[in-house]
């Protein structure tokens, strides 16, 4: 069985308040996935990658350049692409769900890409799109990414 896996997209510029939610969310999604994957960056990024690490979770960044040396401090596997802004589509294609939080440009291909190749995808406080499965809090978007996990042998 394989394990089961989320990715968390969002900026790599954030406010504090995001940041937060970010952490908090990382934390929370250790009990329900077994790997969370993100652009590994700065952000939204590191700290999902901070609280899934806290928790004892996986981390894997996906990074756009080729320098293992950008990713941050909470990933636990980079992978290097060299691919810039295409990473967006591997960052997507790795996950069975993806989360978005609040991003801009980068986060909103992530989103498409979601929806082109119909991957389930929850908003936190992200883009509200036809098609994206909205969550007001935390403990909601974990228990939805739960619950679209469930008996899902990949």
């Amino acid at each position: 069985m394989r394990k089961k896996i989320v990715s968390v997209i969002g900026g790599h510029d954030c406010s504090n308040k995001v940041e937060q939610l970010a952490h908090n969310l990382g934390k929370k999604l250790v009990k329900v996935v077994d790997i969370l994957v993100s652009g590994g960056l700065s952000g939204t990024m590191k700290a999902v990658c901070s609280g899934f690490r806290s928790g004892g979770g996986l981390t894997i960044g996906i990074i756009p350049g080729y320098n293992k040396n950008e990713a941050n401090r909470f990933v636990d596997i980079v992978i290097p692409t060299g691919l810039g802004l295409a990473r967006n589509v591997l960052v997507v294609k790795a996950a069975d769900v993806v989360i978005a939080l609040p991003g801009q440009a980068g986060t909103l291909s992530e989103i498409a890409y979601c929806l082109q190749f119909k991957i389930p995808v929850i908003s936190l406080g992200s883009w509200e799109i036809a098609g994206i499965i909205k969550a007001s809090s935390v403990d909601e978007a974990v228990k939805k990414t739960g619950r679209m996990l469930k008996g899902k042998n990949n």
